[in-house]
């Protein structure tokens, strides 16, 4: 196995439906500009409140991708 080296960069996801689509539409958003992206951690899970029902999920991501040689 190789020995990669990482830089780690944080975005922010939202969604309207879940968590989970926040967590993808961040990945996938992310990966159109970054190459090699690898990994994510969550950091931060938040929303947006209108007429007290939750608008929008917002969850912070620190995504890792790999640097070329």
């Amino acid at each position: 196995m190789d020995n990669h080296v990482y830089k780690k960069v944080e975005i922010v996801g939202t969604a309207d439906t879940s968590i989970d689509d926040a967590i993808r539409n961040g990945i996938q958003r992310a990966a159109k500009t970054l190459k090699n992206v690898d990994w994510f951690e969550v950091g931060e899970i938040r929303g947006n409140v209108q007429g007290g029902t939750v608008a929008q999920f917002q969850v912070v991501l620190k995504v890792g991708f790999r640097l070329e040689e």
